[in-house]
C-alpha cells in the first residue's frame, strides 16, 4: 500500500537527484583545467517500482542516482604510455646530441677547419722564412691553439658525460619514487572500490603519474585479475613490469638501484659511472624511454665489446665514440707529423716527419747547432706540464714500439711537446743541418695536410667534417624521431581528451538541463502541497 504522500516523495527523489547532477556537474567544471582529470557523470536510474495493491500495475517511485562514472577509454591510455616510452628516447637523444653538436662549434670563426688553417698558414709563413724567431713563435702558438681545441673537446665531452650519469641517476630516483605513489594509489584505490564505489580521482591522479613514468622508462601497465572478492567483484591489482619484471605488483613496488663501475666500460669514460640494476641483482632491460637514451648517449660506442672484452657497448654514437674518434684522429696526426708514419693498404710506412729535420741553427752557417730527433707533438704530464720528446718516446725502438707509445695521447693531453715549447727554433724545417734555407722537411710537414691516405676519410680535414657530418645526421634522426612520436602522442593525448576532457558548454548545458530539473521537481512539490491542502483543510468545509 503507497504512502499517503506518495506523490510527494516522488517530486522529492527528483528534487535529490538533480542536487546530485548539478554537484558533478559542478565538480567538473572546478576541474576542468586539472591535469589529468577525466569528465564524471552520474549514473541515474529509475527507482524501484512497487506493486498496486489491486494488481493492475507498477508504479514508479521518482528517481535516483546509483554512482558516479569516470568517463575515460582506457584503450587510449595504454596507447599513449606505449608511444611515450619512444617519445622519452628520442627526446632526451635529441637534447644531448644537439648539445654535442654545439661542442664541435662548426662551422665558426673558432671551428676545427679555421684553427687548421691558421696552424698551416703558419707553417707556410715559415716556408718562406725559415729563420725568422716571430714566425716560428707563431707556429708554436698555433700548434698550441690547435692542440687546446681537442683539448677542451675531450673536457666537454667528460663534463658532458658527467651530466648525463647525474640525469641516470636522478632520472633511476624519480622511476623509484613513481614506483611508490603508483603502490600507494593503488592501495587506496582498492580498498575504496571494495565497497562498491569508483575511486574516480583517485584512478586520474595514478594515470597522471603512469603517463610521467612511461616517457621515463619502457613499462607496461595492466590491470590483472586474481579471482573473485567476497562479493562477487572481479579482484583486480594494477601491476607495472619493466623488461618482464614487477616495477609496482598492487600494493608493492620493486627499486632500482645505482652502483658506480669499478671497472670502466670504455677506456675514454669518466670514473665512477652508474649502472642501474634491479634491487635483487637481475639485470634491468631497457628498450626505451629517457634512461635508454641517457644511458645509450653516455656509454654508446657503436655496439663495439668494451674493456673487458665481453660486454657490448650500446649500439649507438654516443659520447665514448666521439671521444674515441677525437682520440684517433691526434694519435693519428700527431704520429704522422712527428714520425712521418702513416699506414697505407694495412702497411706502416715510415715517411719524412718532424723528427727527421732540423731546426733553425741560431750560431748562422756553420757547426750543426740545431736540435734535431723531436717530436713537435707530445702531451701532458704531470701537472699539466708538457713533457719532452725523449720523455715521451720512453726508449722505444723500431716503427711498431714507437706507435705503441702514441696511444698514450688522447684528445684531452694532446699538446705541443716541452721542446718546441721552450725553444721555438727547436721547429724543424730543414732535413740538412745547418742550412737554414733548407725546407724540406717542412715541404712534408705542408703536404699532410691533403694526404687523402691518412685517414680511412682522407685528409686530416676530410675525418673532422665526416665526424662532424656523422653527429649531424644522428642528431637530426634524433629530432626527425622526436618530433614523429611528440606528433603521434599529442594525437593520442587530444583522443584521450575529447573523451575525457571537460567541456565548459556541454557542462554549462548540463548545469541549465538539471536546474530546470530541480525547478520542476519543486514545483511539483508545490503543486502536491496544494493538492494535500485542498484535500486536506478544505474538502467538507461548508
Amino acid at each position: 500500500m503507497r504512502q499517503s504522500f506518495f506523490g510527494l516523495n516522488i517530486a522529492v527523489s527528483g528534487l535529490y537527484t538533480a542536487q546530485k547532477n548539478l554537484n558533478t556537474v559542478s565538480h567538473n567544471i572546478s576541474n576542468a583545467s586539472t591535469t589529468g582529470y577525466s569528465r564524471q557523470q552520474n549514473i541515474q536510474s529509475a527507482s524501484k517500482p512497487i506493486n498496486t495493491f489491486d494488481g493492475t500495475g507498477m508504479i514508479g517511485t521518482g528517481s535516483e542516482v546509483t554512482g558516479v562514472k569516470r568517463i575515460r577509454d582506457t584503450y587510449l591510455d595504454f596507447k599513449y604510455w606505449s608511444e611515450n616510452i619512444a617519445n622519452g628516447e628520442w627526446s632526451k637523444k635529441a637534447e644531448l646530441l644537439s648539445e654535442m653538436e654545439t661542442t664541435f662549434n662548426e662551422p665558426s670563426n673558432s671551428g676545427f677547419t679555421k684553427i687548421m688553417d691558421s696552424f698551416y698558414s703558419s707553417l707556410q709563413e715559415l716556408s718562406k722564412d725559415p729563420s725568422s724567431p716571430a714566425v716560428r713563435a707563431l707556429v708554436r702558438e698555433n700548434g698550441v691553439t690547435l692542440a687546446n681545441y681537442f683539448n677542451t673537446l675531450a673536457t666537454r665531452f667528460e663534463r658532458l658525460q658527467e651530466d648525463i650519469n647525474d640525469q641516470v641517476r636522478v632520472t633511476v630516483e624519480k622511476i623509484n619514487s613513481l614506483g611508490d605513489q603508483i603502490a600507494k594509489l593503488n592501495k587506496q584505490i582498492y580498498a575504496f572500490e571494495l565497497t562498491g564505489q569508483a575511486a574516480n580521482d583517485l584512478r586520474d591522479a595514478r594515470t597522471v603519474l603512469v603517463d610521467e613514468l612511461s616517457k621515463l622508462i619502457n613499462i607496461n601497465a595492466s590491470e590483472v585479475k586474481y579471482g573473485k572478492l567476497p562479493n562477487g567483484e572481479d579482484d583486480i591489482h594494477f601491476v607495472i613490469t619493466i623488461g618482464g619484471n614487477n616495477l609496482v605488483d598492487h600494493y608493492s613496488s620493486r627499486k632500482l638501484v645505482l652502483d658506480q663501475r669499478d671497472i670502466r666500460l670504455n677506456s675514454e669514460d669518466i670514473p665512477n659511472l652508474y649502472n642501474v640494476r634491479w634491487d635483487n641483482g637481475n639485470e634491468l632491460i631497457l628498450t626505451g624511454g629517457e634512461l635508454k637514451g641517457l644511458i645509450d648517449v653516455r656509454d654508446g660506442k657503436d655496439g663495439i665489446k668494451g674493456m673487458d672484452g665481453t660486454t657490448a657497448t650500446p649500439s649507438y654514437k654516443g659520447v665514448p665514440y666521439y671521444q674515441s674518434m677525437l682520440n684517433e684522429f691526434v694519435r693519428t696526426f700527431a704520429m704522422a707529423f712527428n714520425e712521418g708514419y702513416r699506414t697505407e693498404n694495412g702497411v706502416l710506412i715510415d715517411g719524412v716527419g718532424h723528427v727527421d729535420g732540423f731546426g733553425v741553427d741560431t750560431d748562422g752557417p756553420g757547426p750543426a747547432t740545431a736540435t734535431s730527433g723531436l717530436r713537435f707533438f707530445t702531451m701532458f704530464g704531470e701537472g699539466n706540464i708538457p713533457i719532452s720528446s725523449d720523455v715521451f718516446i720512453d726508449g722505444a725502438v723500431g716503427m711498431n714500439a714507437i706507435k705503441a707509445q702514441y696511444q698514450n695521447i688522447t684528445a684531452k693531453n694532446f699538446t705541443v711537446g716541452l721542446d718546441v715549447m721552450s725553444n721555438p727554433n727547436a721547429i724543424a724545417a730543414t732535413n740538412v743541418p745547418g742550412e737554414n734555407g733548407n725546407i724540406d722537411v717542412l715541404n712534408e710537414l705542408l703536404k699532410l695536410r691533403s694526404n687523402a691516405n691518412l685517414f680511412t676519410e682522407g685528409a686530416p680535414e676530410d675525418f673532422m667534417k665526416s665526424l662532424v657530418a656523422t653527429l649531424g645526421i644522428d642528431s637530426q634522426q634524433a629530432k626527425t624521431f622526436s618530433s614523429s612520436q611528440i606528433t603521434i602522442v599529442k594525437q593520442i593525448d587530444n583522443r584521450r581528451m575529447s573523451v575525457s576532457g571537460v567541456q565548459l558548454n556541454e557542462e554549462l548545458a548540463d548545469m541549465v538541463r538539471f536546474q530546470q530539473s530541480y525547478k520542476a521537481s519543486a514545483k511539483m512539490i508545490n503543486t502536491m502541497n496544494e493538492v494535500y491542502d485542498t484535500l486536506i483543510n478544505r474538502l467538507g468545509v461548508g
